[in-house]
């Protein structure tokens, strides 16, 4: 059975400011992580992911472990004042009832099986941010380990309207962000398939997703880490039927010819 949100709480294609890449607004009130109906569905499937296959979701660089570390840190104390999360000294009872041990040696695979979010860890290399680490439960058309340790324009050298001046706007965007002002964007596509998990290598021949049932739409927000200085690009994200959408959404969707 698909793993379904009933709704999204954004409809990014009826707003022309999100389409103007990079599209990014500050996050109102430190909700940069969020807990939504499918919850206890996704997390399921995190954990079934992170169990059977961590090679293909979990990846991580030694130079990044300072980082990933102070990601850890971080997120405990956000989880400690999230309502339905309970955080002890060596364990987090999760919104679903799940008991995570906590393994600071392993902070990635311990995240991925608390929040909904992929966690991706970019840091500057020279004059670019590079994907230094990540647990990419969800990925849409696109695999970790391909990308691993490739600046932005490298991570997107697939996609046609990613150009020259785009990249540098990217980049110029990493620079300015704050540690305490984290940003936001959302994007959306039509996907006839509705799993989750759709990882994807460059050489593997491209489908067709026109004409699909349903909408995927990715929440990406960045947060500065302010020790290392790493930059989290956390994805949280929502798939729902087009049936179900706002009339006017609906209408709209099929406008954007998505």
């Amino acid at each position: 059975m698909p793993i379904l949100q009933k709704s999204l709480p954004k409809f990014a294609w009826t707003d022309p400011k999100l389409a103007r890449l990079p599209g990014v607004f500050p996050v109102e009130g430190g909700d940069w992580l969020t807990v939504d109906d499918a919850y206890s569905d996704q997390m399921a499937e995190r954990d079934r992911l992170i169990l059977e296959c961590p090679e293909r979701v979990i990846a991580l660089e030694p130079d990044a472990e300072p980082a990933a570390h102070e990601l850890f840190d971080m997120i405990l104390d956000k989880l400690g004042g999230t309502p339905g999360y309970r955080v002890d000294a060596g364990e987090v009872q999760r919104p679903d009832g799940v008991v995570v041990i906590l393994d600071r040696k392993q902070p990635l695979k311990t995240l991925g099986r608390l929040v909904q979010e992929d966690l991706c860890l970019m840091q500057k290399t020279g004059q670019e941010h590079v994907l230094t680490g990540a647990v990419l439960c969800f990925p849409a058309s696109w695999s970790l380990q391909e990308k691993l340790g490739r600046p932005m324009i490298g991570i997107h050298r697939t996609v046609a309207h990613y150009t020259d001046d785009l990249a540098k706007r990217v980049q110029r965007l990493f620079d300015m962000i704050r540690p305490n002002q984290a940003l936001w964007r959302m994007n959306a596509l039509v996907y006839a398939d509705p799993t989750l998990h759709q990882p994807k290598r460059e050489d593997t021949p491209r489908t067709n997703r026109r004409g699909g049932d349903y909408v995927r739409s990715e929440r990406q927000t960045l947060v500065r880490l302010p020790k290392t200085q790493a930059v989290l690009f956390a994805i949280h994200t929502y798939v729902v039927k087009v049936e179900d959408l706002e009339l006017d959404a609906k209408n709209a969707l099929l406008e954007a010819r998505l």
